[in-house]
């Protein structure tokens, strides 16, 4: 998976110098990840795995699946990803690119993992005290996990705040131990 990765990175990062540039940060933002999920389809994927077809025929398939909905310059980028064989790299490539529109933007996103879901007040007091501690707009990943008997798991980059029940139950078991 790492290797996958780091063949990605010079196509986001080119494609993010391009998209910064241009202006077209959003726009480059959006054609990635709806490129990353046609690439994603099972047929997708296996014709662009067959070595029957050319690179015009595969490029063909993006431009009847997408129509005008991709700008031309992420078309020019699917043609590079075609003729370089590295098409499948695509979720990978808007990975990257999200992250480093991310970081360009000061914006940190935070997975939060709660026994129940959310309501609009706890995501705002939520957002608000991360915004707080890490001195970035924060995007919210919200995720439900009914093992946490309570509270929440919040993961931000390589920082985890662990709030939960089950959490300080095994925090409790720990220094019992201890």
């Amino acid at each position: 998976m790492a290797e996958l990765a780091t063949i990605a990175r010079p196509y986001a990062e080119a494609a993010f110098a391009l998209a910064r540039e241009s202006g077209a940060l959003p726009a480059w933002a959006d054609s990635l990840a709806l490129l990353a999920g046609v690439v994603s389809d099972d047929r997708v994927a296996a014709a662009v795995d067959n070595p029957k077809l050319g690179h015009a025929q595969k490029q063909a398939i993006f431009t009847t699946l997408l129509g005008d909905k991709l700008p031309e310059a992420a078309q020019n980028f699917v043609r590079v990803l075609l003729d370089a064989d590295r098409i499948k790299l695509l979720p990978q490539i808007n990975a990257q690119f999200q992250a480093l529109k991310r970081e360009h933007e000061s914006v940190a996103q935070a997975t939060v993992v709660s026994a129940f879901p959310l309501t609009d007040a706890q995501r705002a007091e939520i957002s608000a005290a991360l915004a707080k501690r890490f001195g970035r707009s924060i995007e919210l990943i919200e995720q439900t996990d009914t093992g946490l008997m309570g509270g929440a798991r919040i993961i931000v980059g390589d920082q985890v705040i662990d709030r939960s029940v089950a959490g300080q139950l095994a925090k409790m078991e720990r220094q019992i131990k201890a």
